[in-house]
């Protein structure tokens, strides 16, 4: 397979070991895995897990993403996606500033290479500054300020782009989005504004996520928290530890994820008492239960899960399908989601598959989060000997969220280890493995 031994985890793994000074039977010895699996692993024979990418990342003190090989910049190229980061990085580094408008190249997601130029003002009224684009011509085009409602539903917007998983629609809006909204929240200092504004930095983290910029991620979380404290929002704040929480996941550091969904829900005890029990507040509270779900079972702590989905699962049945209340999908679906996903970061993928039978997606369910349970069942599917049926969750992931599922390692290295453990591919996997560039 086209580049398959240079791709897969186990050989990078191999490299920084080595790098290290260490032997597998060296670095096995600080791991809770034997070196059984981790010679497999290397040889690409076994497909290198999550917990275990970060074990070894954590070990020999190395981000994960060099590991994963994250972020896929030929892919990103190759789907003119990598020239979409820098204007959302220079958008988040201009916070501060009350004019902003000099973020020309990025209005609209336009470039020179289109026949548009962009041309700055700052209106001496006091209005919003906004990147206005020119016509071929020359003619500069005319763009009043926007509502703060007109904002935010562009930023409402944006959200439902991403989990729709329309990632370069999201990411050519973006940057303009944030300079705008900026200029107005400076100008203004409302409350509205500045959620506002905190909504369009959680977009921004959540593309640099799924694209695997996640540098840019959590500069994006850093600005998350900043707008959330000015627009005194403690429900966005405490979303903002949750997602700080994931981060700390993905690197395997169980017991910071977990303070950090504590500091969240005590962001949330502060909520005035007649909003305790709104629903809004309890969604919130609801999903960091199933952060600390998956984080729990990372660490291989059955009771701590199964704990934290309970609760999860009391505040869903009070709440319902939630799908819109800070984007979290929360509700009866995620906590069954996320059982599965606690299931596989486990290992016990009999079960996880098991419970992904009982899985019933409602009408309308985020894409992104679909695909996100396909790719967690094609791990257990293939860990549990059932290929094809991995196979064909992966395609169906990819079908529902391109995008995503091409970016997605875990989706990458289930067709890794698809791969390796067939002498003959069928052409449906050679051409899974070619699209993902494996």
């Amino acid at each position: 397979m086209r580049g398959l031994k240079e791709e897969h985890a186990g050989v990078r793994i191999a490299h920084q070991r080595k790098l290290a000074g260490l032997t597998q039977r060296g670095l096995a010895a600080r791991l809770p895995y034997s070196y059984s699996l981790l010679r497999q692993v290397e040889e690409g024979r076994k497909n290198a897990s999550p917990d275990l990418v970060s074990a070894v990342a954590r070990e020999l003190r190395i981000d994960v993403t060099v590991l994963t090989g994250q972020p896929y910049v030929t892919e990103l190229q190759q789907d003119r996606l990598a020239a979409l980061i820098r204007p959302i990085r220079e958008a988040l580094d201009l916070y501060d500033l009350y004019d902003v408008s000099d973020l020309s190249h990025a209005s609209d997601g336009r470039h020179a290479s289109d026949g548009r130029h962009m041309s700055d003002r700052h209106d001496v009224s006091g209005r919003c500054a906004v990147s206005v684009p020119h016509d071929a011509g020359g003619t500069r085009a005319q763009h009043d300020a926007r509502t703060p409602a007109e904002l935010a539903a562009q930023a409402d917007e944006l959200c439902r782009m991403v989990r729709a998983t329309q990632l370069s629609k999201a990411a050519h809006a973006l940057p303009a989005f944030i300079a705008e909204v900026t200029a107005a929240a400076h100008r203004s200092r409302t409350t509205a504004l500045w959620q506002t504004l905190g909504s369009a930095y959680r977009t921004a983290h959540d593309i640099a996520t799924k694209l695997g910029f996640y540098d840019l991620a959590t500069i994006a979380l850093d600005r998350l928290g900043w707008a959330a404290e000015r627009g005194s929002d403690p429900l966005l704040a405490a979303v903002r530890q949750y997602m700080r929480a994931l981060t700390y996941f993905r690197e395997g550091e169980h017991t910071i994820g977990l303070r950090l969904i504590d500091a969240g829900h005590r962001v949330l005890s502060r909520v005035d008492s007649a909003e305790q029990e709104a629903r809004d507040t309890l969604v919130v509270r609801g999903q960091l239960h199933l952060g600390a779900s998956v984080i729990a079972a990372r660490a291989h702590d059955a009771d701590a899960v199964g704990s934290h989905l309970r609760e999860a699962a009391s505040y869903a049945r009070r709440t319902g399908e939630a799908e819109r209340v800070y984007w979290l999908s929360f509700g009866p679906a995620n906590v069954a989601v996320h059982e599965v996903s606690a299931q596989v970061e486990m290992r016990r993928y009999g079960k996880a598959l098991e419970k992904s039978r009982d899985v019933r997606l409602p009408h309308g369910w985020p894409m992104s989060r679909r695909a996100h349970f396909y790719v967690d069942r094609a791990r257990a599917e293939m860990e549990t000997g059932h290929s094809d049926a991995a196979l064909g969750s992966v395609v169906t992931a990819r079908k529902l969220a391109p995008e995503q599922t091409r970016y997605h390692p875990g989706a990458r290295e289930t067709i890794s280890g698809l791969v390796a453990q067939r002498r003959r591919t069928p052409d449906s996997l050679d051409n899974m493995a070619a699209w993902l560039c494996l």
